[in-house]
């Protein structure tokens, strides 16, 4: 009786164990990464939070067509199963034999009329408010390029700003390690996040340097591919401050998954400080393109460039991976003749996988090309001066 007492309660202590066990894996996972407000959720089923009217129109037309298709579902199974059973052989069921019914000829064709174009009108409705993208207080040009965000704001307060937003170098080096820390923002994180007013209208007008992009924001309601050579427009009017995240929504290359999009929605009076913060920064930035620069102030700026836009597929040591070029040793770089690795900085090799780089500055091109003649075993003691980049743009 002893030995079947001691059994039980070393069964009931393993049980506990295992049930701790299974409590701390099913919390684990909650506790780690949560929510991500303005962005994606746990377990997520619903579509995001709108904090526009389009993207709750679309909301309250995803769960109308949704119920549409229930009922219709129910009723014509409901009929069916229901006629199989009630007229099934076993009871002595003789089928009807005729050839035609006019009023089910009618029936059968007024009603799914009826429905569609019950389904088509509020539709349309919706279609046709998100097309409607005039008289907006802001437009801003959002530019694909391999593998990151340019903003232009092109009309409205903060005419004349622009940036590159590029995912957050610590996330990509722990996407890379393979053992990432779980963060609520993982691969969401971007550099320069692009800022705009609450309850203004925002036109977004798309293009792309490379190949197809799409900007994306669920909690917007918006999508809107972005093609080379075309321009497409989008809008939205976020009534919350806040942050709000989407990705790049068309597949556009081996670094798709790395290509954020962050808005940070702030009052006006906020929105005015950045803007005239943003342009301080630009006009401290702002550099003379004839202005003759010392090497090693031009290797340090070109770190820094190299470092941002350069490293994660050349890699910080210059080495390369897979089909990327190395910088390290490569005879281009190595060249006195400035001229290839000039026009491919601007032009891109789309055929190599290396895209354009004709919205860095003058002077910012010019030093990576500076930095990566003098880097690692490249010690060429060249240096790259923005006039020549000036001269390659003509």
């Amino acid at each position: 009786m002893t030995m079947m007492n001691a059994r039980v309660q070393s069964a009931s202590s393993a049980l506990g164990r295992w049930a701790a066990a299974a409590a701390v894996l099913a919390a684990g996972p909650a506790l780690a990464v949560n929510d991500l407000k303005g962005g994606p959720g746990v377990n997520q089923i619903n579509l995001h939070e709108p904090v526009t009217t389009i993207a709750r129109d679309q909301m309250w037309l995803h769960n109308f067509m949704l119920i549409v298709c229930l009922v219709i579902f129910v009723a014509v199974f409901g009929v069916m199963f229901y006629s199989i059973f009630k007229h099934r052989k076993s009871k002595g069921a003789v089928s009807a034999n005729f050839h035609e019914s006019v009023a089910v000829e009618i029936a059968w064709t007024v009603v799914p009329f009826l429905i569609v174009i019950g389904m088509a009108l509020p539709a349309t409705k919706v279609v046709v408010a998100m097309k409607d993208t005039t008289n907006a207080d802001v437009t801003i040009k959002a530019t694909g390029y391999q593998w990151k965000w340019g903003y232009d704001y092109l009309k409205g307060e903060g005419e004349g700003i622009g940036f590159l937003a590029t995912l957050d170098t610590a996330q990509r080096e722990a996407s890379n390690s393979g053992t990432p820390e779980p963060v609520d923002n993982y691969l969401l994180k971007v550099d320069n996040p692009l800022v705009v007013p609450v309850d203004k209208k925002v036109r977004i007008i798309t293009t792309a340097n490379d190949v197809i992009h799409a900007w994306m924001v669920p909690a917007f309601g918006v999508k809107q591919d972005a093609i080379p050579g075309f321009v497409r427009d989008t809008w939205f009017k976020a009534e919350k401050v806040g942050d709000y995240y989407g990705q790049c929504a068309e597949l556009c290359g081996k670094e798709h998954a790395y290509m954020p999009i962050h808005v940070k929605v702030v009052s006006a009076e906020d929105y005015t400080k950045w803007v005239e913060g943003k342009k301080k920064e630009m006009a401290a930035k702002a550099d003379d393109p004839s202005k003759v620069w010392e090497q090693a102030a031009l290797v340090a700026r070109g770190e820094k460039v190299y470092a941002a836009n350069c490293a994660v597929c050349h890699k910080a040591d210059g080495k390369g991976a897979g089909p990327i070029k190395a910088l390290d040793a490569s005879a281009l770089v190595l060249s006195d003749n400035h001229a290839e690795q000039i026009q491919i900085l601007l032009n891109g090799r789309m055929d190599k996988g290396m895209p354009a780089w004709k919205q860095l500055s003058d002077t910012d091109i010019a030093a990576v090309i500076t930095y990566t003649k003098n880097s690692w075993s490249n010690k060429t003691g060249q240096t790259v001066q923005p006039a020549e980049i000036v001269a390659a743009r003509k």
